[in-house]
């Protein structure tokens, strides 16, 4: 006998992760969280730390770039199954500059429903305190380590729209002296520091004086450099 019962779908739930400040989650991250029949981490140590603090309990598991291939036919499998599934980064928004991108194309792709929460980006809030023009801006992301590094920002030269970067702390300076190099001493420039942390701080001004400046910060955890297009 033919079942005509169908398994309804389930869904891939996508959650902001704070940048710094845990006041900055939201309750409904946290409520997305604790219901989720499985919650898929970049890094399971530190989502754990979030799940301490806000009294989470659902299942954890590690998603990641150097296994996402291996596992994402089971995940597949598990959403098809009609289990809800939420993922989250370290820190932010999942497919920004984080893992995530890969496991919504195949939801896409299998017609699986993809829902992301609002929430923490940390080129936002950089960019509007930043004091250059916001109505119009590209994200970069993370400049090339090496290959492809000095062509990608000389494609920047004529760009007219306020120009965002991501950058480790110990290829700051390179990254600021290279766009002083290639795209003038002019440009306004400002780096951004520990958002929503202790020792955030924001500084501005043009790009030469940026420089020395980078020289006498206290050069840890992740930054956001924002240049102002051409003019």
């Amino acid at each position: 006998m033919t079942s005509n019962i169908e398994v309804q779908r389930g869904k891939l739930i996508l959650v902001p992760t704070p940048i710094g400040n845990l006041g900055d989650m939201t309750f409904r991250a946290v409520e997305t969280l604790r219901n989720s029949a499985l919650v898929l981490a970049e890094d399971t140590r530190h989502t754990l730390k979030l799940f301490n603090h806000f009294e989470i309990q659902a299942p954890i598991e590690s998603f990641h770039q150097h296994n996402e291939h291996k596992k994402l036919d089971s995940v597949i499998e598990r959403l098809n199954n009609g289990a809800t599934i939420s993922y989250c980064s370290d820190a932010g928004t999942p497919g920004i500059s984080d893992p995530g991108f890969l496991l919504v194309r195949a939801c896409v792709q299998n017609d699986i429903e993809v829902e992301c929460l609002p929430g923490a980006t940390a080129f936002v809030p950089a960019l509007v305190a930043s004091g250059l023009p916001c109505d119009r801006f590209v994200f970069e992301g993370f400049l090339p380590a090496k290959k492809g590094r000095l062509k990608k920002i000389e494609r920047l030269i004529e760009e007219e729209r306020t120009v965002i970067f991501y950058e480790s702390p110990h290829r700051l300076e390179k990254t600021i002296r290279q766009l002083v190099e290639i795209l003038g001493e002019e440009r306004q420039i400002c780096v951004a520091k520990e958002l929503s942390k202790i020792h955030e701080q924001l500084i501005r001004g043009k790009g030469q004086e940026i420089l020395s400046l980078v020289d006498k910060m206290t050069v840890k955890g992740e930054f956001v450099v924002i240049v102002e297009g051409n003019t």
